[in-house]
């Protein structure tokens, strides 16, 4: 007789425990314990061993919840005591990074944000106003330069009689147009001042009189530099347009070899002009009759003169 066959079973699988999470309240209560214990720092002898503290915490734990009618379990209160040590539920600070400083900066906006927003827009209204007062109109001088140029060169040359003068005129300009060309301001500036300024002495006319007023001299004479045993005579005169305004002229000095814009100089003049001038003087009690030295008409640029003249002038009279 054969065995009966025994089925064998294999054994029950035991089915795996997984761990459960953590409970909310026992988290919220493992914190209480840990602040408990912060704020109860006398309760433990700081010098007793680690494994004794721990025994010692947990024992008055259980008293003072008792004392309150709470019942918490043991292994809550030595999962407080574990965070305690572990500084599990202590706060610290991030580190100070370049993030935290950010995040520092925008928790106090409300201390420095009016104050960067009000100097934020005092440098942008004096921005404007360079823009506006300063930058704009040299902007817009920079742009009109060549109509400007043009402009003042077509005045010019309809003034001009002497067709020298015109081609001067005329070169002027060329060289303010290339300099702007060139984005030059300085030189562009400089050659339609020189433009201007030989059109306003073209439109000019004026005599040249001699200075005869009572307590005001009518020469001066002066050694000469480039001769020290020679003298210059000097005739003191002004210009003097049509209706006798007296104008301002521009007169280089052979003194400082400069031009300035005077309304009254020393015209060189020969020894028998400056004679002829200072006896009249004399003779007539100071008035001279005949005070016109010389004219400037209107589209030239230089005066002439009635009597030969050796030319040149000064514009510092002092004695």
């Amino acid at each position: 007789m054969s065995e009966a066959s025994v089925p064998v079973r294999a054994p029950a699988t035991v089915p795996a425990v997984a761990d459960e999470p953590r409970k909310l309240d026992d988290v919220m209560l493992a914190m209480d314990v840990v602040d408990t214990l912060r704020h109860r720092t006398r309760i433990v002898d700081m010098e007793l061993n680690e494994e004794a503290r721990e025994e010692q915490l947990v024992a008055r734990l259980k008293e003072i919840y008792g004392a309150q009618g709470i019942e918490v379990p043991e292994r809550i209160l030595k999962d407080g005591v574990k965070a305690l040590a572990e500084q599990r539920f202590a706060y610290k600070p991030p580190a100070d990074t370049f993030s935290v400083k950010l995040a520092k900066l925008y928790v106090r906006r409300k201390k420095w944000l009016p104050q960067t927003l009000a100097g934020l827009g005092a440098l942008a209204a004096i921005i404007a106003g360079f823009q506006l007062f300063v930058f704009g109109p040299m902007n817009a001088e920079w742009t009109s330069m060549p109509t400007e140029i043009s402009r003042v060169l077509a005045e010019g040359q309809q003034l001009a009689i002497d067709p020298a003068v015109d081609a001067q005129l005329g070169s002027i300009a060329a060289e303010g147009q290339r300099a702007v060309a060139n984005g030059d301001r300085g030189a562009a500036k400089t050659q339609l001042a020189t433009l201007k300024g030989m059109t306003e002495q073209l439109a000019q006319e004026y005599e040249i009189r001699i200075v005869s007023r009572p307590g005001e001299s009518t020469g001066i004479i002066r050694g000469s530099d480039d001769a020290p045993n020679a003298l210059n005579y000097y005739l003191i005169v002004e210009a003097v347009a049509p209706g006798g305004r007296v104008l301002t002229v521009p007169v280089e000095s052979l003194e400082t070899e400069k031009t300035e814009r005077v309304s009254i100089w020393g015209q060189r003049v020969s020894l028998e002009t400056f004679d002829r001038v200072r006896a009249e003087k004399q003779n007539s009690g100071g008035v001279i009759a005949n005070d016109v030295l010389g004219y400037k008409t209107r589209g030239e640029l230089e005066p002439k003169f009635d009597a030969p003249v050796p030319g040149g002038a000064i514009t510092d009279l002092s004695d």
